[in-house]
């Protein structure tokens, strides 16, 4: 299984690993990576892998999970990849750091809407998608007061004002069920495959199980500003917000 850096330091933008297989002429497999596989409405890293022996430069263009394993899609700049990259091969790994970043503030900045919609409406989240412009949010939600929001809006930027730290904890999944009313906002819940968990606490908001990338601080959300609303069917509301600096 690889071993995934970005879960405890989202900020690591290079690292250095080993190539452990290649499939399909194009997915690269590393014994450990800092490239975040897309998952949870977060889209997934994207940078460069560089051979260490001479310097050839391959671009990441997409990262996923399989079966444990985190492949990199490689654009291979001259040769066909399982000629180009092959096991054993050492490799420097570098993260487009604008993309990532955009998205660690985006995945904190829903936590705390998130939060605040619950505990203000008592909706649950059932779905979510960040993107680099907006990101939405989707939720169970009966009474669909669409004033409320601003609220809404309003309460979840003096939070994020506060500058409250995040901290992120690797806990059992029995020991974090024990100390906590709900793992997770989502409506789905949590899968029962994980037995393992990250806890990611915003202090004085919230603190949930989330395998996403996440800023150190709400300082550096900065803001956000809810910019379009939907009804998209019964108790079935959809928000989307963007970040202002």
């Amino acid at each position: 299984m690889t071993e995934a850096l970005y879960f405890l330091d989202c900020y690591l933008k290079e690292f250095e690993a080993t190539v452990e297989k290649v499939n399909d002429n194009k997915f690269v497999v590393l014994d450990r990576t800092a490239f975040y596989p897309e998952s949870g409405g977060q889209p997934s890293d994207t940078g460069k892998l560089i051979r260490k022996s001479d310097g050839v430069e391959f671009q990441i263009l997409y990262a996923g999970k399989l079966n444990g394993d985190i492949s990199h899609e490689v654009a291979s700049p001259v040769e066909n990849v399982s000629t180009s990259l092959k096991a054993g091969d050492k490799v420097k790994g570098v993260i487009d750091w604008d993309r990532r970043y955009m998205h660690m503030r985006m995945h904190t900045a829903t936590h705390v809407i998130a939060n605040v919609i619950e505990k203000e409406a008592g909706a649950q989240i059932t779905g979510n998608q960040l993107g680099l412009d907006q990101s939405r949010v989707d939720f169970s939600l009966e009474a669909f007061d669409r004033d409320k929001f601003a609220e809404y809006e309003k309460i979840a930027n003096d939070l994020i004002a506060w500058s409250n730290p995040v901290n992120f904890y690797l806990v059992s999944r029995k020991e974090a069920e024990e100390k906590l009313s709900r793992l997770t906002t989502l409506a789905k819940g949590f899968s029962d495959e994980i037995k393992e968990v990250r806890m990611v606490e915003i202090e004085g908001v919230t603190i949930e199980a989330c395998g996403g990338t996440h800023v150190k601080n709400t300082n550096e959300i900065k803001g956000i500003k809810i910019t379009k609303l939907q009804n998209k069917g019964k108790s079935n509301r959809r928000m989307y917000f963007t970040l202002v600096d």
